[in-house]
């Protein structure tokens, strides 16, 4: 019982279950707290994010700079183009089916927009961030790659000591405030009448997404059966053990055993298996850049955000490096994720957190996903590895 009450997943079902009860029976005056909460707490996440972005991106990016020369850009270049093809099948798939699919909520939210009315907060603090969004972005990524190619750095070791200050914070600080700050997402929501269409939007934006990692799985396997001449169901049931382990723990790296002896009973070599495996629960993101790019378009539409190819290209490039070595925590992808949400989707506070809930409803199968995928391209780098053995022979 004490596990149930302390998965993220389980707080943010009852935040949301707790928000809808509150915003339709309990006075304004009541629901107002919540607001001037969520106000508060929206300003410290915009505090928070660029420095985010900085403690989490700049040394994860630095740490590729070690490793094994080769092996280190045959894995990561397999990673990411998996990750950017994972995000660019979201996009072109919710593209296709989500303008039909939530065509009437659209109608539904502008009707209750008009006429409902928004809890005030009492109060409000304007907490100014110490550096914008896409300033961190580049200035992560130089000072990253410079670190790279520092063996014994200063700078590396203070870049090390502002991670775990960052990690602090989002375990000790954002992630158990989060389930408040969805309460009061949907307490203003119930208020004004537009739970019903949100939820049931939730519904449609899931069942897609599910159906999509699942053909994601699949093909991965296809194509890596045809390369490694195995039996692409055979290699994916006996990553299944990993993918269940994942539901449970939300962390890639925490299945990170189960995955390496997975991944040797599919015939990768010990040696392949523990560099490509760490490596990849940090790096390859498929299902969790897929969640992001879908639940975006989704509130995008809902939001009547006008967006095109170009901005979501630009978008699932940068996101696919953003989310690099996010936090070992439930939900440590999204929070990487958010500053590019909104450097280049221009995202709201309230589109921010709602796009937290979606995310966090579906964590475990993103995770599942991404560790799933961990041990095809294990198959592949270590198919490429024992040809170019054989060439040299």
């Amino acid at each position: 019982m004490k596990q149930l009450f302390s998965n993220l997943l389980f707080k943010v079902f009852i935040a949301i279950v707790l928000g809808i009860v509150f915003g339709l029976y309990l006075p304004e005056s009541i629901n107002r707290i919540f607001a001037t909460f969520n106000a508060f707490f929206g300003q410290f996440l915009n505090f928070a994010i660029p420095l985010i972005i900085l403690g989490l991106i700049m040394p994860a990016i630095s740490d590729l700079g070690k490793g094994a020369g080769k092996l280190l850009l045959i894995t990561a270049a397999i990673a990411y183009g998996s990750t950017l093809f994972s995000g660019f099948m979201s996009y072109f798939t919710s593209s296709a089916i989500f303008p039909s699919l939530l065509a009437s909520h659209i109608n539904e939210t502008a009707e209750v927009s008009e006429n409902g009315a928004d809890l005030v907060p009492y109060f409000s603090i304007t907490i100014p961030a110490v550096i914008d969004v896409m300033s961190a972005l580049v200035l992560a990524f130089v000072i990253g790659l410079g670190l790279s190619y520092q063996e014994n750095s200063t700078l590396k070791k203070v870049a090390k000591d502002f991670e775990a200050i960052i990690m602090q914070v989002i375990e000790n600080v954002i992630i158990p405030f989060l389930p408040l700050f969805i309460l009061g997402i949907f307490a203003n929501m119930a208020f004004s009448g537009q739970v019903y269409s949100i939820l049931s939007v939730f519904i449609n934006i899931i069942g897609v997404i599910f159906a999509m990692h699942i053909f994601l799985l699949l093909l991965q396997y296809v194509i890596t059966g045809a390369l490694v001449k195995k039996n692409p169901l055979r290699l994916l049931g006996n990553m299944m053990p990993a993918y269940f382990t994942a539901l449970g723990t939300q962390s890639s790296a925490a299945t990170i055993p189960v995955t390496l002896e997975q991944a040797g009973k599919n015939g990768v070599s010990p040696k392949i298996a523990g560099f490509v495996i760490p490596l990849c629960a940090t790096i390859h993101l498929s299902g969790s850049i897929m969640k992001i790019t879908a639940c975006a378009m989704a509130l995008m539409i809902l939001e009547g955000v006008p967006f095109d190819f170009g901005m979501f290209a630009g978008f699932i490039f940068m996101l696919g490096i953003a989310m690099v070595a996010a936090p070992g925590v439930p939900g440590g992808a999204i929070m990487a994720a958010i500053g590019v949400l909104q450097s280049m989707l221009g995202f709201s506070e309230e589109m921010i957190g709602l796009m937290i809930a979606l995310y966090i409803a579906m964590d475990s199968f993103g995770t599942a996903c991404n560790v799933t995928g961990d041990g095809a391209i294990a198959l592949v780098v270590d198919k490429i590895t024992k040809e170019e053995k054989n060439t040299l022979a």
